[in-house]
């Protein structure tokens, strides 16, 4: 699957001065790796994000988020976004504020 390269360039933007920052291609999109842990990425011309079980809830009930389910289970912890809610800046920082507030507070790997 191909994976919108727009959308990916912005979050290179965002993430460009957070430390240990790695892109891998993974889903069938690209990965943005943060201390080893996957933090976020694109999946198609959706946003993937990983807001922890703590936010999960919250996450979902935003409007244009859904469940993760690229295996055909929903992964917990885990959302996509459909591009109308990561159109602006302030909408994408906001969710990739969301993912890294999570993805910092585990062990590096």
């Amino acid at each position: 699957m191909a994976y919108d390269e727009g959308v990916a360039q912005r979050l290179r933007e965002y993430l460009a001065d957070h430390p240990e920052v790695v892109e891998r291609r993974m889903f069938g999109g690209i990965a943005f790796m943060v201390y080893g842990h996957m933090a976020c990425g694109v999946v198609g011309d959706s946003l993937m994000l990983r807001v922890g079980p703590e936010q999960y809830s919250a996450a979902l009930a935003r409007p244009y988020a859904r469940e993760m389910d690229f295996t055909g289970k929903p992964l917990s912890g885990f959302v996509y976004v459909s591009p109308a809610g990561f159109e602006t800046d302030e909408d994408l920082a906001a969710w990739l504020r969301s993912c890294l507030d999570f993805v910092t507070t585990l062990p590096p790997k």
